[in-house]
């Protein structure tokens, strides 16, 4: 085998290029590393006061959240901000906006927050140094019930004749009331309700109601009841049945301010008189008409009919219902008899010994028949056509 011979110079310049490729090998795989080091990051997330320590890679404090899943809103905060650079070891703040109603005297609005607690809420308000009172626990976590927050106020109370000018964080007057020491009776009354929302410079007037147990008597009017009645002719009515006036009486708690009465409770009622209808019976019976009445012989009968009828302050037309009554009743003759009753003469006296009242010549004048039968009529049917409606319903008079 034959021998090389090779420069030491020529082996120092081999192992030299072995050197320098060696060392770039080394420094790509350092930058390697150092950059995946520097993407890697140890966090500390609190998302809604729940803290956790998590590892992520990423740049911007927005890459961390994304890695973990957690979504921000507009209205949501992020502290530092997502396109902050994050380091290792750093603190990510995320709070979650939300909608909570809240009631700051009364005055009930709706707003956005982050708040986690109610101390934060108050001071999101605006109202962390001021002395106010809340419905929870300052400490406590904010729920999603409403939070009443009420403020130092000046209140007026205005009772028994005294005034009280309270400093107070009381919510409601009812409240306002305790602390003033002022007991409500059961009929007071107040210039606001209990549970009104107390102003600052509010003025609370209780007004005392002093009771008085009372009778009360009450008339209780009569109804009218109209019923036609085909008897009586049109226009003409006849009160059958008198009305009468009920009587109640009532016992009552009266609510007295000084002698005024402003209110009551009724305790029990009672009828004294119970009322009675009036009952008003309403002719509807056509009135005949004079123009259709036979003309009436002077001298006769009938001609002293008509004669004091008028006299009597009836008209024609009453006469008409007169003429129809005793023509079917007697004819208009003085010695008519009914054999099976006994009634007789023009008006069909029963008996006829009655027209004796007239005049001792009833058997056979006229106007002496007449004179009694219109009394007659007068006295039981008001009117010639009252008789002659009855008879048509009854056919005697």
């Amino acid at each position: 085998m034959p021998h090389v011979l090779v420069s030491r110079t020529v082996v120092r310049a081999r192992a030299h290029r072995r050197t320098v490729a060696q060392a770039l090998v080394l420094s790509l795989v350092v930058a390697g590393t150092a950059a995946f080091a520097s993407l890697h990051k140890t966090v500390t997330l609190d998302v809604d006061g729940d803290v956790r320590t998590v590892s992520a890679f990423g740049r911007t404090v927005g890459d961390v959240l994304e890695a973990h899943d957690v979504v921000v809103g507009p209205r949501d905060l992020v502290s530092p901000g997502t396109a902050d650079v994050v380091g290792t070891r750093q603190t990510v703040v995320v709070r979650h906006g939300r909608e909570v109603d809240v009631v700051v005297d009364g005055d009930q609005r709706t707003v956005w927050t982050t708040a986690l607690t109610v101390e934060e809420m108050v001071a999101e308000l605006g109202l962390r140094d001021q002395a106010v009172r809340t419905s929870a626990s300052r400490s406590s976590v904010l729920g999603r019930e409403p939070l009443a927050v009420s403020t130092v106020k000046t209140v007026h109370v205005a009772a028994d004749g005294a005034t009280q000018d309270l400093t107070t964080q009381a919510a409601t007057v009812r409240e306002v009331l305790v602390e003033a020491g002022v007991v409500l009776g059961p009929y007071d009354r107040l210039s606001a309700p209990l549970d009104s929302a107390v102003a600052d410079g509010m003025v609370v007037l209780v007004t005392r109601v002093r009771t008085e147990t009372r009778s009360e008597r009450t008339e209780t009017p009569f109804a009218t009841v109209r019923e036609d009645d085909p008897r009586l002719v049109e226009g003409r009515e006849v009160v059958e049945v008198e009305g009468r006036t009920g009587v109640s009486v009532t016992t009552f708690v009266a609510q007295l301010v000084g002698d005024e009465e402003v209110g009551r409770t009724v305790l029990a009622e009672s009828v004294v008189t119970a009322p009675v209808d009036q009952v008003v019976r309403v002719g509807t019976m056509t009135m005949p008409d004079p123009a259709d009445l036979p003309s009436v012989e002077p001298g006769t009968a009938r001609a002293i009919g008509l004669e004091m009828t008028l006299a009597r302050g009836w008209d024609e037309a009453e006469f008409a219902c007169l003429d129809n009554l005793w023509t079917k009743e007697s004819g208009w003759r003085t010695t008519a008899e009914n054999r099976s009753s006994g009634a007789y003469g023009i008006p069909q006296a029963l008996p006829g010994s009655k027209m004796a009242s007239a005049g001792d010549d009833w058997r056979t004048n006229p106007a002496t028949q007449i004179a009694w039968g219109l009394g007659y009529i007068e006295n039981r049917y008001d009117t010639p056509c009252g008789a002659w409606s009855f008879f048509l319903s009854r056919n005697y008079y």
